[in-house]
């Protein structure tokens, strides 16, 4: 009988024994892929797991303006920590490591910050407030800030890398990198907007990733990258969730690269905010597809409801019931569950007005089941890879969409064996 692993056995640096043989049933056919202009990027195998690379350096031309958005966490890691203390808007050196999240650990892990910034801004030429650090992973252990000094000071001697590879480098148990380019162009002129993420596991708004980096090859003023947060956040990384719990190190940086000006009108805005919002979409969905153990990705429509959150509130606790999410893999479109799930909000409906389907499926409808229901039918659309749920409150004119994934054995296989 082969013996279980111990606690002692699950060494941070052991992160990638859970993605290495593994594959997402939505694993890309094809990755996006560029070497940008305007930055540097580079990559190392720095000692925070066992292999692979964990170390991601970004160093861009001329200083980046940002917009950053941080988990609402009230236990935040020190990268955010550190970041909202000194960070000042204006990105010189991106530094993210994956394989320790640097969460929970004190005033040390502050000081790690602290140190390894100090080199960096030393060695570069750069103020340390033009810094930005992320780190993700095991949670509660520290790590030697050598493990960056080390590999930035050799920074000179490596060949600058493309953004597949930076995908990589940030993965923890990912199945994939996660990445997406789109082409620009506004008044003739021709950019692209493209970016990274990382996210499979502990997944659910408040801002709603794990780590996401996004880049405009323009410039931008600072008030037209806020805005541009603020109308496409909500609808895609907010709108995600594979297992109900928010990360200690949920950050998304929207970075604006110092190159070409663009003259921003209504026009130009909608342009740019639409081809943002589809990056945006695709790294969030990517995450929310590589779910951890998934079988199934959930949509959960809700339909007239009288206020947003009240139709957001329904859909994330739809989508994230453990009862919704193993009927959904095992096949079961058990809509009585989602009856259930609304129930739970508190939220004020008339359950009479209730008409809910899956996929054309209608299941309920007048606060009973529909009389009609063609079994044969819904259960073929159960074995499809991606189930759709609607559900119509028919109490007022609001709609929001969110995406989940199913609860598997894999997935308690994943997290039943990860040190955290």
């Amino acid at each position: 009988m082969k013996k279980k692993s111990s606690t002692k056995d699950l060494a941070l640096s052991s992160n990638e024994r859970l993605f290495i043989n593994s594959k997402s049933i939505f694993r890309p056919k094809k990755y996006s892929n560029l070497k940008p202009k305007g930055l540097d990027i580079y990559t190392f195998h720095a000692g925070f797991k066992k292999k692979l690379n964990d170390l991601l350096i970004i160093i861009f031309d001329k200083p980046a303006k940002s917009i950053n958005a941080y988990s609402k966490t009230s236990m935040p890691s020190a990268p955010i920590i550190w970041d909202k203390a000194n960070y000042r808007g204006t990105a010189k050196v991106l530094v993210v490591n994956s394989g320790n999240a640097n969460a929970h650990t004190g005033r040390k892990g502050i000081e790690i910050i602290d140190k390894y910034t100090s080199f960096i801004s030393k060695f570069i030429g750069c103020k340390k407030n033009q810094i930005i650090v992320s780190s993700t992973g095991v949670i509660g252990e520290s790590f030697d800030p050598d493990l960056i000094i080390k590999k930035f000071s050799n920074i000179n001697k490596i060949q600058n890398k493309n953004i597949l590879e930076a995908a990589k480098a940030i993965m923890t148990t990912d199945t994939y990198a996660k990445v997406s380019v789109k082409n620009v162009k506004i008044n003739n002129y021709k950019f692209k907007i493209y970016g990274i993420a990382k996210g499979s596991g502990m997944i659910f708004p408040n801002m709603g990733t794990m780590l996401a980096y996004v880049f405009i090859e323009v410039d931008l003023p600072k008030k037209i990258l806020q805005k541009l947060m603020k109308d496409n956040l909500d609808k895609t990384f907010n709108s995600i969730s594979t297992d109900g719990d928010t990360s200690t190190s949920d950050t998304l940086v929207l970075f604006s690269l110092n190159r070409k000006k663009i003259l921003i009108n209504k026009k130009t805005y909608e342009v740019l905010s639409k081809s943002l919002l589809k990056i945006m979409e695709d790294l969030s969905l990517k995450i929310v597809q590589d779910g951890e153990g998934l079988t199934k990705l959930i949509k959960i429509n809700v339909f007239k409801s009288r206020t947003k959150n009240q139709a957001k509130n329904i859909a994330f606790a739809v989508v994230n019931s453990p009862l919704v999410k193993t009927a959904i893999s095992g096949e079961d479109a058990n809509w009585g569950r989602i009856i259930a799930a609304i129930g739970k909000t508190n939220e004020k409906i008339n359950q009479n007005k209730i008409k809910i389907l899956f996929g054309k499926n209608l299941v309920c409808q007048n606060g009973a089941v529909y009389s009609k229901i063609n079994l044969n039918n819904l259960d073929q659309y159960m074995k499809s890879k991606k189930i759709e749920i609607s559900i119509y409150l028919n109490n007022g004119n609001v709609n929001h969409t969110v995406y989940g994934n199913d609860l598997t054995n894999e997935y308690i296989r994943i997290n039943s064996d990860y040190r955290s």
